[in-house]
């Protein structure tokens, strides 16, 4: 006579199977709780990274500080920073990060005050607070706080966000506070990501289509008034058009970009083996370490660093619609935040180091050097990580809970 026990046997095993194709996973002996997937391509970006970064900054480092492994000891020191950060990112509930948004947000609107009164300057802009030998860049800090505050809000005010205005203004007002903040460093290629994530989430909730269009449009005409009433940033869209019109002066760096992408065609010229970044590309290592890529590994190469980034960030927006569909409406936004963030940013970076956008400064993530750039978006990729894990725990326990 067969036990019970053993004729269960067969429907958990069918049941296992049902939750591993329902999960993405392939395996059938054990229950995944994380998107390996993703977890493989943000390793390998920022592994990636740090190859690049070694070297496209060891003739800068040399040329700086007579030490050509000056940078490298720096990002290796900055990994070490991603692994604390990821530990506690990953241990950290998601509930808690919705709880403590305001605070967040209060803390980084104190550190954007206190870089305009006692921050560190460099090449002219003031966007850095020295704490001993870390210097923080706080508008990088202020993305990942303001895309959790706007997710956060998003679930507490979703009704009010479509009944009325003001529901929809409230988010603007804080942001415009950031804004403000931020644009006084100067730093507007972190006002306009912050704008992008705004706008697009407002609209992924609902928000009254008269009322996104009108903050379209305001948008609009604040960018195009900032870039006309300073003379430097007037300089970078006219350079962009035309940068071969004054290949010495405002467009010296663009057009030193598009050789050393020339210099790549298809297959590039080997690591190590660029000519552009031995002292003629400036920010070789940062702003402008794709045109190194480019000119290293060539067109193939760079395609398939785009081909991952892009992965990260759609994986992101759908794991944003398994969270809405399940019923987890902050995780949700939080990650359609986060993949319209990657996404936008490394945009930006891309099309400015090609000259299709004027510059910006702003990193591409993962891979250039910048020790705030890098623990930010490790901890952006890791919350990711953890919302995932979050809902792929709950699906289980609903159905163990129907089997029992």
């Amino acid at each position: 006579m067969v036990s019970n026990e053993l004729r269960t046997q067969p429907l958990r095993h069918g049941i296992n199977v049902s939750w591993n194709r329902l999960l993405g996973d392939s395996a059938t002996s054990s229950m995944m709780t994380y998107d390996r997937s993703l977890l493989c391509a943000i390793i390998a970006l920022i592994c990636f990274g740090f190859v690049m970064v070694m070297s496209a900054s060891m003739p800068e480092a040399q040329k700086l500080t007579g030490d050509p492994f000056h940078f490298i000891y720096r990002h290796v020191a900055y990994l070490f920073g991603c692994v604390v950060i990821a530990y506690f990112v990953l241990n950290t509930e998601l509930s808690r990060w919705e709880e403590y948004s305001p605070y967040l947000v209060l803390m980084v609107l104190l550190m954007l005050m206190a870089v305009l009164v006692v921050g560190t300057t460099v090449n002219g802009a003031t966007r850095w607070l020295s704490v001993g030998p870390i210097r923080i860049q706080v508008a990088e800090l202020a993305k990942f706080v303001f895309v959790i505050y706007m997710a956060g809000y998003l679930v507490r005010r979703h009704g009010e966000l479509r009944e009325n205005r003001k529901g929809f203004y409230k988010p603007i007002g804080v942001y415009s506070l950031f804004a403000l903040l931020i644009i006084l460093q100067p730093d507007l290629g972190t006002v306009v990501v912050l704008f992008v994530c705004t706008v697009s989430l407002l609209f992924l909730a609902g928000a009254r289509i008269v009322d996104f269009l009108v903050l379209v449009m305001f948008g609009i005409i604040t960018f195009v008034g900032l870039v006309l009433f300073e003379p430097y940033r007037m300089r970078r869209v006219t350079s962009f058009m035309d940068p071969w019109e004054d290949p010495f002066g405002s467009g010296y760096q663009l057009t030193q970009s598009l050789m050393a992408y020339g210099r790549g065609d298809w297959f590039g010229q080997g690591l190590g083996n660029s000519i552009q970044k031995l002292a003629y590309l400036p920010e070789a290592h940062t702003d402008f370490i794709f045109a190194v890529i480019g000119e290293e590994i060539g067109f193939i190469g760079i395609i398939c660093v785009l081909l991952v980034l892009f992965f990260v960030a759609l994986r992101a927006i759908r794991l944003g619609n398994l969270c809405l569909l399940n019923a987890k409406p902050f995780e949700g936004y939080l990650s359609y935040g986060i993949g319209i963030w990657i996404c936008f940013q490394t945009v930006v970076n891309v099309g400015a180091s090609i000259g299709m956008l004027p510059t910006k400064g702003l990193t591409l993530p993962f891979i250039s050097y910048g020790g705030s750039s890098l623990w930010v978006m490790t901890a952006a990729a890791m919350l990711l990580i953890r919302i995932d894990h979050e809902r792929r725990l709950s699906a289980i326990q609903a159905i163990e809970g129907r089997i029992k």
